[in-house]
C-alpha cells in the first residue's frame, strides 16, 4: 500500500506549503484526516472566497460516488499535485491518458500563491485535447474514506467539478474520478495567451509561497514520470526568457 507520504504539495484553494511559517498548509494524510488542513484554510479564507462546509463537502462526495459501483476498487486520476503528493492510500498507480481534457493554468488566484494586486494562476483540466497523468487505484473497502481526503483538498470552493473519465493505460483502460474546471466559477479564465500566463506565474506570490514554485513542481513531476506537456513547456521557456 502506498501514498501516505508527506510533501509540500497542493491542488486546491489551499495550494501550497513551505518550511517557513506555512506549516499549516503542508498537505499530509494526517492533517486531512484530522481536519486540521480544512481548519487552516477556513481561518484564512477571504470573505469573497467562501469555503464549503463539512456537510457540503460530504454531499459532493456522495454525488460523485453515486456514479461508482459499490464494492469495486476506485481509481483517481491526478494531473498536478496529486501526482507528487497524493496523501491518500492506494494499491497501484499507472501512467495514463484521458481525452477531451487538457492541463491548463486557468483559475485566477488572488490568495495563497497570488494577491489582488498581483494575481497568480492555478492548474485545472479544461475542455479539449488530451492529458497525460497518473491513475491511482484505491481498494474498494477503503474507497470512501480515502476519497474523502481527496475531497478535503480539491473540492473546497466550487472551482473544480468531479468528473468520471476513461483513462487509457498500458495495462488497459480504467474509469477514474478527476477534477475539471468549473467554467461557471468566478475564478475561471476562459482565455489567456501563454505570454501573459507566464508573466503571472513568474511574478505572483502570496502568504503560501510563489506561483512559480507550484508551476516548477508540476513541470518537475511530469519530467520525473517521463511525461510531456507542450503548453507547460512553452510557458516554462517564456518564464526563463523573462
Amino acid at each position: 500500500m502506498y501514498g501516505a507520504q508527506a510533501a509540500e504539495g497542493a491542488g486546491s484553494v489551499s495550494d501550497g506549503g513551505s518550511q517557513t511559517g506555512r506549516e499549516g498548509f503542508v498537505i499530509t494524510r494526517e492533517r486531512l484526516l484530522s481536519g486540521a488542513h480544512l481548519a487552516a484554510i477556513r481561518k484564512r479564507a477571504a470573505p469573497d472566497f467562501p469555503i464549503r462546509s463539512d456537510e457540503e463537502i460530504e454531499a459532493s462526495l456522495d454525488e460523485a460516488l453515486a456514479g461508482h459501483a459499490q464494492g469495486e476498487d476506485l481509481w483517481v486520476f491526478g494531473y498536478g499535485s496529486l501526482m507528487w503528493n497524493p496523501a491518500f492510500l492506494y494499491d497501484e498507480q499507472r501512467l495514463g491518458t484521458i481525452r477531451g481534457w487538457h492541463r491548463r493554468f486557468c483559475l485566477n488566484l488572488t490568495r495563497g500563491r497570488g494577491s489582488p494586486d498581483c494575481p497568480g494562476l492555478m492548474l485545472a483540466l479544461d475542455r479539449g485535447g488530451a492529458c497525460r497523468g497518473m491513475a491511482f487505484r484505491i481498494a474498494a473497502q477503503q474507497a470512501r474514506d480515502e476519497l474523502r481526503l481527496v475531497w478535503r483538498r480539491e473540492m473546497l470552493s466550487g472551482s473544480y467539478l468531479a468528473r468520471w473519465v476513461r483513462v487509457a493505460t498500458e495495462a488497459g483502460p480504467v474509469r477514474a474520478v478527476t477534477f475539471v474546471v468549473n467554467p461557471d466559477h468566478a475564478r475561471y479564465i476562459g482565455f489567456m495567451d501563454e505570454a501573459e500566463a507566464a508573466e503571472r506565474i513568474r511574478r505572483a506570490s502570496g502568504e503560501l509561497g510563489s506561483c512559480l514554485d507550484y508551476f516548477d513542481r508540476t513541470v518537475a513531476s511530469l519530467q520525473a514520470f517521463g511525461l510531456r506537456d507542450a503548453a507547460l513547456e512553452r510557458i516554462a521557456r517564456a518564464i526563463t526568457r523573462d
